[in-house]
């Protein structure tokens, strides 16, 4: 443990300067000029305080693809980019669709010790989309699963999608949609739109996502249950959720960070590296779920971080898999997309990537306000600097991020969870555990 510990000056939620005192993994002091004897004291002057981080969508690959992403390595690139929980997506293998690969994960996580690593459940068996998982056994399992998602594959059958809506009522629990019509996406190899046509790559339509958020919305609406929309990237969608949300429908809807920055003239370049599902999608895109955000009509930022070995992404356009990984640089692009742009407060940014990610999946000491007697989940971050992302800035085991190469703001600078230093002055430690 590190000890009593002092953050010094920092900014909280970007407002009102103050020492943060954290001791026995908790904040037992908010004030001006604390001191406590034996303290570790970190100076914090002009760095913002957030409650820490939380991703509702992580694909952390183990087991079965580590050579991709472990749960360690991944809870490590989590670490670095200010998270302290993380939703572990169920496409692994086996996949994560009983009591006990869920377990097996939950426990992965606390041997790491950088995060909280919080199972998602498959919502059918070995999501093929045939029949419900062990929706109840997840639930009543150590891991206390509460979001069940196919994400990769969309609940495409009406009548399963409605069962599990059913069901995890009776736990509180939320049913995460991959919303991609199949059948309207066969081939599809980028956003169908002027560019997809210039270059000859079949097409992903925005209506294969808005026809399968119209209808769940609506079956949430007849079942009286919670849906979570993974990923939204199309105006239509965001059309759609506000839509939903007027009608009194227990929706909430997240964005990647690639959706609010990126567009799909990158594709020109055949770079595979941004090739991604949803597919990068026009300007105009980008602009409605920025402002969806802001509104509040969208609830949250969660990465889909998508780690691939090298040879899945060096190859050409066409064969290469989808994905993006998002962990260490999601604050930064988050700060360049719509914090800097007058859109989003360091507050809103509380909310969008802390307190309502926790608040969706139900995990209770995670997404707290920063005040006294809240579990010590903090991250410290410096909005100043601005300097070119690296694959230095990657801590996990793959590197196929879009913004190596590119400039962006801001920089984490520590990370405590639970009132373990996991980053301390940028630097990721080799044992949180220890003593600073």
């Amino acid at each position: 443990m590190t000890g009593v510990l002092i953050l010094r000056g920092a900014s909280i939620e970007g407002g009102q300067a103050a020492d943060i005192v954290l001791d026995d993994g908790v904040i037992a002091e908010i004030g001006t000029s604390l001191s406590r004897t034996g303290a570790t004291v970190v100076d914090a002057a002009g760095l913002v305080a957030l409650p820490g981080l939380v991703d509702l969508h992580t694909h952390l690959r183990e087991p079965g693809y580590e050579a991709s992403e472990t749960i360690l390595t991944g809870s490590r690139a989590a670490a670095a980019g200010g998270y302290t929980a993380v939703f572990a997506m169920p496409n692994t293998s086996p996949v994560a669709d009983t009591a006990g690969v869920v377990e097996q994960e939950l426990a992965l996580g606390e041997a790491a010790g950088y995060v909280h690593v919080q199972p998602i459940g498959a919502v059918t068996v070995g999501q093929k989309g045939e029949r419900l998982a062990e929706l109840g056994a997840m639930a009543d399992s150590r891991a206390r699963v509460r979001v069940f998602s196919d994400d990769g594959f969309c609940v495409w059958d009406p009548l399963i999608m409605r069962r599990a809506l059913e069901y995890v009522k009776a736990f509180d629990g939320v049913v995460a949609q991959h919303a991609q019509d199949p059948r309207l996406t066969e081939g599809a190899q980028m956003n169908e739109g002027s560019v997809s046509a210039e270059l000859g790559l079949a097409g992903w339509p925005a209506v294969a996502e808005e026809s399968i958020i119209a209808r769940d919305v609506l079956l949430a609406e007849h079942v009286g249950s919670r849906l979570h929309v993974c990923h939204l990237s199309t105006a239509g969608s965001v059309d759609i959720i506000r839509w939903a949300k007027k009608r009194g429908v227990a929706v909430t809807a997240e964005v990647t960070p690639h959706h609010l920055l990126l567009t799909d003239e990158l594709v020109r370049g055949y770079d595979a590296r941004f090739k991604v599902n949803p597919p990068l999608r026009r300007e105009e895109d980008v602009m409605a779920v920025r402002e969806g955000l802001a509104d509040g009509t969208i609830d949250i930022v969660a990465t889909d971080h998508a780690p691939h070995p090298t040879e899945a992404k060096a190859c050409e356009w066409q064969a290469a898999a989808n994905g993006m990984v998002g962990l260490e640089s999601a604050l930064r692009v988050v700060q360049q997309a719509v914090v800097d742009t007058g859109m989003l407060t360091w507050g809103d940014v509380a909310r969008v990537m802390s307190r309502m990610p926790a608040r969706i999946g139900r995990l209770a000491d995670h997404g707290t306000p920063l005040t006294v007697g809240s579990p010590a989940n903090i991250t410290l971050y410096d909005p100043r600097p601005a300097r070119t992302f690296g694959t230095a800035d990657l801590r996990g085991r793959s590197t196929n991020s879009p913004y190596v190469g590119r400039e962006l703001p801001g920089d984490v600078r520590w990370t405590i969870h639970r009132g373990r230093v996991t980053v301390a002055d940028g630097a990721l430690r080799d044992d949180p555990a220890a003593s600073l």
